[in-house]
């Protein structure tokens, strides 16, 4: 049954950063793949007037998750810094409302919503349903899918605009597994009775 997207809908891009690009500094394999995915989302929820939320890791300098830290992860997504910035060809509405997290120091913030007023924004603006994609599956994705079913909100998980860093070559994969067992619903552009592309719906 195709699905129709309707008031008290949103959209979330996880981190689509340039550090998370290929290039940067924690790349995720094929990771550019989800922008043009994103941007198909991102058209269909301005059109239909949908609000779009867009979080960012933005880590103070010396954040626990470094390696020179003690962290498991390279330096990335330091704040101001180019590596940070939405990437470029992410087309997000001048409306969107952007979502700082780790922004503590001494706090790992995978999720968008973890040290973050996200809830409580989502809730205020009479969001019920999360549209989610970005980056990475094994990581920001997962953690911010298992909060939000956490905080009530239901999850259509966008398939087709998610990639994996895969450290492990299935944690994508056991990603998305869990994402649907907590409750997610897996979907992609076809899924939409309204045609998530800049062209008409063939009918």
């Amino acid at each position: 049954m195709a699905i129709t997207l309707r008031p008290g809908d949103a959209l979330l891009a996880v981190d689509v950063q340039n550090d998370f690009l290929p290039g940067g500094t924690l790349a995720v394999g094929g990771g550019d793949a989800v922008i043009p995915a994103l941007n198909r989302y991102l058209d269909l929820a301005t059109k239909l007037r949908l609000p779009v939320y867009a979080s960012r890791d933005w880590h103070p300098r010396e954040h626990c998750s470094f390696a020179a830290q003690g962290g498991a992860w390279p330096q990335h997504c330091v704040a101001g810094s180019p590596g940070a910035q939405f990437a470029p060809g992410l087309k997000l509405p001048p409306e969107a409302i952007v979502i700082d997290k780790g922004v503590d120091s001494q706090r790992e913030a995978y999720s968008a919503f973890e040290g973050t007023e996200l809830a409580a924004l989502l809730r205020r603006a009479g969001v019920r349903r999360l549209l989610i994609g970005g980056l990475a599956t094994d990581y920001c994705v997962l953690n911010t899918v298992r909060d939000a079913l956490a905080n009530g909100f239901e999850v259509l998980l966008l398939c087709d605009a998610i990639k994996a860093v895969n450290v492990n070559p299935e944690d994508g994969a056991h990603a998305e597994r869990e994402m649907q067992r907590l409750g997610a619903q897996p979907v992609t552009a076809a899924d939409f009775d309204h045609e998530p592309s800049d062209q008409p719906a063939a009918h």
